[in-house]
């Protein structure tokens, strides 16, 4: 290790401007993009410090949404991102979009398709595929337990009602709503998307678990296809 990549070590720096002892001092809010990312990598490469690796890190992907959708093999091109830091940003940001969509007061309760839309759509964020998710609600319409039934494009076909209600009979839930994403952005539902609400509103009217709704996630918008008539 030569002498100027030595003075880069956090350990060599006064502990004032040591990103972990100045997040502790002055809080998480106060630091930077990169100072965060610096605490969560922890070491840097052999040529250079954790901050630098945290400012080529934000170099390269420009903004914190782009290296969260980033693929395995995108981020390890950059030297001295190796499967462990990769993993711990993965981890960081998953258990952001896990605290915002937590709720204060324990089980959510879903009286809006507002109130759904906010839960879900820091989940569904920034995500490539789309997931149709089954939400199991009680006789108040609180969240007795969510469960995934399909992953990818949502066709009529993928979509068998046995599937969607097999937990909602385990739980004896009074009723769901089902939501899923849009990785494009755009909420509108597809013909596809019409098709199968139909099929499952009919299939719940059967087992005498209601469809509540059906709420289609966009980027920063969302369709009720219960406030459209539809369900």
């Amino acid at each position: 290790m030569t002498e100027d990549s030595g003075k880069h070590r956090i350990k060599n720096w006064p502990e004032s401007e040591r990103p972990r002892e100045r997040l502790l001092r002055h809080g998480a809010e106060n630091l930077s993009d990169a100072h965060l990312l610096a605490i969560i990598l922890r070491t840097g490469s052999g040529e250079g410090g954790v901050l630098s690796l945290a400012l080529s890190l934000l170099e390269r992907f420009h903004t914190l949404r782009s290296i969260d959708t980033a693929s395995l093999a995108e981020l390890s091109v950059l030297k001295g991102l190796g499967t462990a830091k990769i993993a711990q940003l993965k981890a960081a940001f998953e258990l952001g979009k896990r605290l915002m969509s937590e709720s204060s007061e324990g089980k959510p309760s879903f009286s809006s398709s507002h109130a759904l839309y906010t839960y879900f759509a820091p989940r569904f964020k920034n995500l490539k595929k789309e997931y149709f998710i089954g939400v199991l609600l009680d006789a108040k319409n609180r969240l007795l337990r969510e469960c995934k039934i399909s992953e990818g494009t949502l066709t009529n076909s993928l979509i068998h009602p046995r599937e969607a209600f097999k937990e909602a009979v385990k739980e004896s839930a009074a009723s769901v709503i089902f939501v899923h994403n849009h990785p494009s952005g755009d909420p509108a539902p597809s013909r596809d998307d019409l098709a199968v609400t139909e099929r499952l509103k009919n299939a719940g009217e059967i087992m005498g678990i209601p469809v509540l709704d059906h709420v289609i996630i966009g980027d920063g918008r969302y369709v009720s296809l219960k406030e459209k008539g539809i369900v």
